[in-house]
């Protein structure tokens, strides 16, 4: 559930709602890069190569903690930890599809 923000029930608009769990640089790109795969975080990091290794992780726990994203740790040596978007995350990929589209539409980018 969202933490530390406006209650659902307090927010009067649906897009600030949405911009409160998915709103800033980072968190729709690595939505969008996680939308049809598992990946682990050196995948998620070579797809944003301007991301630090910091902020990246910042990113994951807190779309982790908003139940956007599930984060699966397997016992092992090395350590294997994957991301995958949760059911709810899932839910957002037309909205992720709609701007990579207005984007490539828009901006000339791929």
């Amino acid at each position: 559930m969202v933490t530390n923000r406006k209650k659902k029930d307090d927010l009067v608009c649906p897009v600030s709602g949405l911009l409160e769990l998915i709103g800033g640089k980072w968190k729709p790109i690595i939505l969008f890069y996680l939308r049809n795969d598992t990946r682990r975080f050196g995948e998620i990091a070579a797809r944003i190569p301007n991301i630090s290794r910091k902020v990246l992780t910042d990113q994951l726990k807190e779309l982790e903690r908003d139940n956007l994203v599930i984060r699966e740790q397997f016992k092992e040596i090395p350590p294997r930890v994957e991301y995958r978007l949760s059911p709810m995350g899932q839910s957002l990929e037309p909205v992720l599809s709609a701007m990579a589209h207005w984007g490539t539409k828009h901006l000339g980018k791929k």
